[in-house]
């Protein structure tokens, strides 16, 4: 008799330890993913910019971006809550197998590559990047098996329509931003004043020393930008912008005043562009590829 009891005190034991760690890790998990998933739900077009950087394609990367946010958050309140924590770790554990597994087809193009899944845990790609997965995915794991079996599907759903809603109304108020502002009154030209508030300007921010810059750049310099004028700004090493524009073959007036600009329209990286009518911006192209900033520009009649 006192065997037993001592068996099942010890089996007891065990068992609330194993929900401490499985509650912990949860927990982790949670503020892991919400603050990854509400970050790209709370500034799409920024984090689209990322997703350009790791070779999804520009007509994906915001539609991804929302997915992924909306993903994020809903996976890391379904881990927190103990009545659905089971299928939250499903649903991390799942988003994490892709991104070890996107990554890994890619690795090649992105080692080195700063990472930004998740904006507080800062790394690169690289060996590290899928020993740190790796950990959330155990993690994740452990949230999973040590927790009761999930139920309420209804209360999960309205979970799942009220990130969506968030997403959609973020969306909305962001996309509106990314029409009107205002640019700058003017900025120095090729060494003179240039009103930036008369006409159609495109303005190109890129890196001389860029490959993805380059590219685009040989592209655009095919356009028939009928009235449109091209403003160039390097964004590093400025001493190299006439060459790359004589490479590139890209007819544009090379600016230096990078910072005016780019306080008023920032960005992540280059390339980058904003296109402005009569000072106001139109559109903003943050990912280049093939069919990228042509679609854009022919949309706002910009180009022929």
């Amino acid at each position: 008799m006192q065997a037993d009891t001592l068996s099942q005190s010890g089996s007891f034991e065990a068992t609330g330890w194993k929900k401490i760690l499985g509650g912990i890790a949860a927990v982790f998990l949670a503020i892991l993913f919400a603050v990854s998933g509400i970050w790209k739900i709370s500034d799409p077009f920024k984090w689209s910019q990322f997703l350009g950087d790791f070779r999804v394609p520009a007509n994906l990367s915001m539609p991804f971006t929302l997915l992924l946010g909306i993903g994020e958050t809903f996976g890391a309140a379904l881990i927190f809550l103990p009545r659905f924590r089971r299928w939250g770790a499903l649903l991390v554990g799942f988003l994490l197998v892709v991104f070890m597994a996107y990554i890994g087809l890619n690795y090649g193009a992105l080692v080195g590559k700063e990472c930004s899944c998740f904006p507080i845990v800062k790394r690169t790609v690289g060996p590290g990047f899928f020993v740190g997965d790796m950990v959330f995915l155990l993690m994740a794991v452990a949230a999973g098996i040590w927790s009761r079996k999930s139920s309420n599907v209804k209360v999960a759903a309205m979970i799942l329509g009220a990130v969506a809603v968030f997403a959609g109304v973020s969306y909305g108020m962001n996309a509106a931003r990314q029409t009107g502002t205002e640019a700058p009154a003017s900025i120095v030209v090729d060494g003179a004043p240039r009103s930036l508030h008369s006409g159609n300007i495109f303005v190109f921010f890129y890196d001389p020393m860029c490959m993805h810059c380059d590219a685009a750049a040989r592209r655009m310099a095919k356009l028939n930008w009928k009235d449109t004028s091209v403003i160039a700004i390097p964004i590093d090493q400025p001493q190299f912008a006439a060459s790359f524009l004589h490479d590139t073959g890209l007819k544009a007036g090379t600016s230096l005043d990078l910072k005016p600009m780019r306080d008023v329209f920032p960005f992540v990286n280059a390339p980058y562009a904003v296109a402005l009518s009569n000072g106001r911006q139109k559109a903003a192209v943050g990912n280049f590829d093939e069919s990228e900033p042509a679609r854009t520009l022919r949309k706002i009649g910009f180009v022929e």
